[in-house]
């Protein structure tokens, strides 16, 4: 499973500010009907639902957003990079600027969580964090999600 077959270049945004989660996960919801043609409402819902289990934030200014939407049929990933860091509830407490949501399907099992253990890995590696923070052209983010793992795969 690579990072470029879950996330394509129209599902990358840069944002300025977000006011708070729900924000986040409404303009998720819409990066994902527009970038997959899923129904943005569902893809919020969903992420509310998982979020109050407990939050995603996983520090490091890293959150990892995730749910499961019925009638999807593949696993599918966004990803945001907000230039004002958003509380976010996180372990260690720090803001998060940037967010990799993952949707999958309602009974995926096994590849969600190959999907979720990949996208954790990426983000934890704090160079590719790094060039994240760095750049702000969608596409220069695709590219460095998308290389970053198939790099060191190779």
């Amino acid at each position: 499973m690579e990072l470029s077959t879950i996330i394509r270049p129209a599902a990358v945004k840069v944002v300025a500010n977000v006011s708070s989660k729900k924000r986040l996960f409404q303009d998720l919801g819409d990066i994902v009907a527009s970038a997959y043609g899923l129904d943005g409402d569902a893809a919020f819902s969903a992420l509310q639902d998982r979020e109050s289990l407990g939050p995603t934030g996983v520090g490091h200014g890293v959150a990892l957003p995730h749910a499961r939407i019925e009638g999807l049929e593949e696993v599918v990933g966004a990803f945001v990079r907000i230039e004002k860091p958003l509380d976010f509830d996180a372990v260690d407490r720090q803001p998060v600027d940037l967010v990799f949501a993952l949707f999958a399907p309602d009974g995926s099992g096994v590849d969600h969580l190959k999907a979720l253990a990949l996208v954790s890995r990426t983000m934890r590696d704090s160079s590719v964090c790094a060039k994240l923070r760095a750049n702000e052209d969608p596409d220069t983010l695709h590219t460095i999600l998308t290389e970053s793992h198939a790099t060191r795969a190779a």
